[in-house]
């Protein structure tokens, strides 16, 4: 477990952290971090659990209520392990700082919670403990947990904005079409009715000439 994050999930503001790791992999963290942020900042539309993989790593997220709590692990770490202990820091997190989480307006405000993180760590260090086993079940399959990758979160909602700015500039050009067509329907009214006065009047002055 390289990097644990808990994040507010409404505007990706990151509440607590645990990071790991010697400062040759300093580079490598950075790079990670700022990828655990854009996840968080795509998390509307998102699945509740997920998969991300990166590289040699991979994160795992679950959303619990209003928070997000994710860890980031090399590939072969047990995903089940891994959401296992997710659930264990967020649920922990809400008993703790529920009340406080939509109050916070500045980042990794309850760092004080690294000291649960740290012990959270030990306790799914070893994946073969008995108490890991024995709350396993409560966990659902994490084989259909969705497996995704950093690309594809990357550009994650794109499609969806062309379409949105494609159905606005399509709703534009029907707005215009319409605003087009009753001017144009105005300009042949008063056309019909200025060709009606026109006859009418030549009308009038040909009796005049043949009456007269």
């Amino acid at each position: 477990m390289e990097l644990t994050l808990i994040a507010r999930c409404r505007d990706g503001l990151i509440l607590a952290t645990s990071i790991e790791g010697t400062n040759d992999s300093n580079n490598d963290l950075v790079k990670y971090s700022n990828q655990a942020k854009l996840i968080f900042k795509k998390l509307a539309g998102s699945p509740q659990q997920q998969s991300v993989e990166s590289g040699p790593f991979v994160f795992h997220y679950t959303i619990i209520q209003n928070i997000c709590a994710l860890v980031l692990c090399e590939r072969n770490y047990p995903r089940k392990t891994a959401f296992l202990y997710l659930v264990d820091i967020g649920q922990e997190f809400l008993n703790s700082y529920s009340s406080k989480v939509e109050q916070v307006v500045r980042p990794y405000h309850f760092l004080d919670f690294d000291k649960y993180i740290q012990q959270a760590k030990m306790r799914f260090q070893d994946t073969n403990k008995f108490a890991i086993n024995a709350v396993s079940n409560e966990l659902q399959d994490v084989t259909r947990i969705m497996v995704t990758n950093i690309e594809d979160v990357i550009h994650r909602g794109e499609a969806l904005n062309i379409l949105e700015n494609r159905a606005s500039e399509l709703s534009g050009m029907s707005k215009k079409y319409k605003d087009d067509a009753k001017a144009l329907n105005r300009r042949s009214t008063v056309f019909k009715i200025a060709a009606s006065i026109g006859i009418v009047g030549i009308f009038c002055l040909i009796i005049r000439f043949v009456v007269f």
